[in-house]
């Protein structure tokens, strides 16, 4: 199996402070994440000037897209997005706009459909269907805070996904001891946000990721 990548989630307040993280590790990360918070301080703009600054790095816009997808992405698309989220309680007309939008680039842009309790396994089976290349396993940062831990049933979903041929992507309060629990699966990313950010040496944490994923992907 191909080693993980690991993103960092950009979920700052503010331009200024989520770049000043980046200049810690951005050119130690494989995937710059602008996320949905700080999409909705700065806008588009984020994406640009990170985009700008980093071009060599894979960019997600964490949009979490609900309507109007050819729009906002075809925004974020333009404005150097690599990658765009859909919420999974979106339509699915909605998807398959996003879908569209990013096959029209040369070379394709990606949807990621970001996965809450919220689905249904037929919708994914409609996912597959109208085009969606990645998906994103998501812990909720409120169920962190309420205690809630990787379950086997989080594995189990996991799994299936990739097995459908899905890029499967996992987020949700990623920490190092965490990896393991997922080695029997061709993860494509692994997200971490503050446990990068908020590290006393945020590259050190990089590598110590990286470590893991040579341990358990080769």
């Amino acid at each position: 199996m191909a080693l993980p990548l690991i993103q960092i989630a950009l979920d700052n307040l503010s331009l200024a402070s989520a770049l000043n993280d980046l200049a810690k590790v951005g050119d130690a990360v494989d995937v710059i994440e602008v996320g949905t918070i700080l999409l909705t301080a700065e806008g588009v703009n984020a994406v640009k000037e990170i985009a700008k600054r980093y071009p060599h790095k894979l960019i997600v816009a964490d949009g979490k897209i609900a309507d109007a997808g050819k729009v906002f992405s075809q925004m974020f698309f333009d404005a150097g997005a690599h990658f765009t989220t859909v919420i999974c309680a979106a339509e699915l007309p909605t998807v398959k706009d996003v879908v569209t939008v990013g096959n029209s680039y040369t070379p394709i842009k990606e949807t990621q459909v970001e996965m809450t309790s919220n689905f249904t396994w037929e919708q994914v089976t409609q996912w597959k269907q109208v085009g969606v290349q990645q998906v994103v396993w998501h812990r909720s940062r409120d169920a962190q805070a309420a205690g809630v831990n990787w379950s086997d049933k989080d594995l189990q979903a996991v799994k299936r996904l990739a097995d459908l041929g899905f890029k499967v992507t996992v987020t949700g309060g990623i920490t190092l001891n965490d990896i393991q629990l997922f080695k029997d699966i061709p993860i494509y990313i692994f997200i971490a946000g503050r446990t990068i950010r908020d590290a006393s040496d945020p590259l050190q944490t990089v590598q110590q990721f990286k470590d893991e994923f040579h341990k358990y992907w080769k």
